[in-house]
This record gives C-alpha cells, sequence and structure tokens, in this order.
C-alpha cells in the first residue's frame, strides 16, 4: 500500500506536468488531477484487499452502492459539473467575453466547476448553474472584434430626405468611430405610419459599440433640431360626440 501511494504521488506529479504543457484549460486540471487521485486509490485499496486474501466482490458491491446512493444525492452538482467541463472544453465563452442568454446578461468573470459567474455593467454579480449554461442558446457579443450598429431614425413626411441623410452621414463621420469599410450605410426603410423611417448601420469595435449608439443618437437629435428636421411621435385625435 506505501509502495501504491508512492506509485500515485508520483503519477500526479507526472499528470501535473503533462496538463501544464497541454492545451486543456487550467479550470479542469484540478479536477482532473483529484479525479485521477481517487481512481487510482480505489484501484490500489481493492488490489491491497485481494492480497490480504480478503474478498473484494462483496466490498466493491457496497462501494458501488455507497457510490449510487452519493451520486443521486448530488446530481444537480454533478449536472453543473459536467455542464462546467462542457463548457471549458467546448469554449463558447470565456473569460472576459460579454454574453447574453436566457433574459440574463453581462461579462464573464469566471468559470468554475459549478457556476459561472457574471459581472454586469451596473456591479452585481450573477451566478449562472453551470447545467443551464451549457444548455442555453448562448449570444456572444464580444468574441468577434467587429460589430454592426443598427439604428433606426424618422423624420416627418414633409421634410426634405436627402438632407436628413446627409445629416447622419455627417454625424457618422464626426463621432470618428466607425469603420470606413465596411462602409456606414444610411438608406430609407419603410414608409411608416406618421413618418419616414430611415435606416442606418454603421460597422465599428465591439469595444466602441456602445459609446458609438449614445453619440449617434445624440448627434442626430442635435442636428436635427438645428435643421428644422422634425422627428414625429405617435399622436391620438380624440373626438367628443356632444349628444
Amino acid at each position: 500500500f506505501s509502495l501504491g501511494l508512492s506509485v500515485i504521488s508520483l503519477v500526479g506529479r507526472i499528470l501535473k506536468k503533462a496538463l501544464s504543457a497541454s492545451k486543456i484549460d487550467a479550470t479542469l486540471h484540478p479536477f482532473i488531477c483529484s479525479a485521477t487521485k481517487v481512481l487510482l486509490l480505489v484501484v490500489l485499496s481493492v488490489a491491497c484487499i485481494e492480497i490480504l486474501g480478503i474478498p473484494s466482490s462483496s466490498i466493491v458491491a457496497a462501494m458501488a452502492s455507497i457510490g449510487l446512493a452519493l451520486s443521486l444525492s448530488v446530481k444537480d452538482h454533478l449536472s453543473n459539473l459536467i455542464g462546467g467541463m462542457i463548457i471549458l472544453v467546448t469554449k463558447p465563452f470565456k473569460s472576459g467575453d460579454f454574453i447574453e442568454f436566457d433574459g440574463v446578461n453581462g461579462g464573464v468573470k469566471e468559470i468554475g466547476l459549478i457556476y459561472t459567474t457574471l459581472k454586469t455593467y451596473d456591479n452585481k454579480i450573477i451566478y449562472v448553474p453551470n447545467n443551464d449554461a451549457a444548455k442555453a442558446k448562448i449570444i456572444n457579443h464580444s468574441e468577434e472584434t467587429q460589430r454592426r450598429l443598427d439604428l433606426v431614425f424618422s423624420i416627418g413626411y414633409n421634410d426634405n430626405y436627402d438632407k436628413a441623410r446627409q445629416i447622419i452621414l455627417d454625424v457618422v463621420e464626426a463621432t470618428g468611430l466607425a469603420m470606413n469599410q465596411p462602409a456606414p450605410i444610411v438608406r430609407m426603410k419603410a414608409h411608416g405610419a406618421s413618418a419616414i423611417e430611415i435606416d442606418c448601420r454603421i460597422w465599428v469595435e465591439w469595444k466602441d459599440f456602445y459609446e458609438l449608439a449614445f453619440l449617434m443618437n445624440e448627434g442626430v437629435k442635435k442636428s436635427f433640431d438645428a435643421n428644422h428636421i422634425s422627428i414625429p411621435y405617435n399622436q391620438i385625435d380624440l373626438h367628443i360626440i356632444e349628444k
């Protein structure tokens, strides 16, 4: 048994070095080492029992029963553990990514074996069970370095469309954040019920995505006001019938 412990210790050291040199996510390393050590200890214990002449079949059966009972009692944690391993192996997201799923969004702070920790923009921490994250439809907002910002601006039917379009293009250029390639697109989207809708599509670096959205909305409003271009809003006509 002492010799076996020495061998297990040696195997553990070799395994740690091998994992350090591998491409397996570092979060999995402690789990792999611990699982391997436990498995080798079980094998060693059964082998020593056999050497002592004690029937091992009943002991193995008892250990299997105990293992089954434990697995049933912690099945939710085991599901989260497996979900964490799936996330770490498939890598739908990584630490630092901004993700969204099932109404939850935030930056990935840590991917643990049981929970994935998200940090929202308003500095709240969300702990998501890995099993839920592994099964969910995940939107990764930051995996690509470039994003397209889609905005819609409305003008009145009596306003000059060409002038409004040029104003929007001027605001895009003035922000200094829009990419030149692909070029920004500003075109008439639809004839709305009470307004002309102008579609604005701008490619931007992910890090500047929200800042560009703020600058565009602020700049277009100010420029429309300065050039006397109206921004229509829904109105209700109320008719009073006197009897």
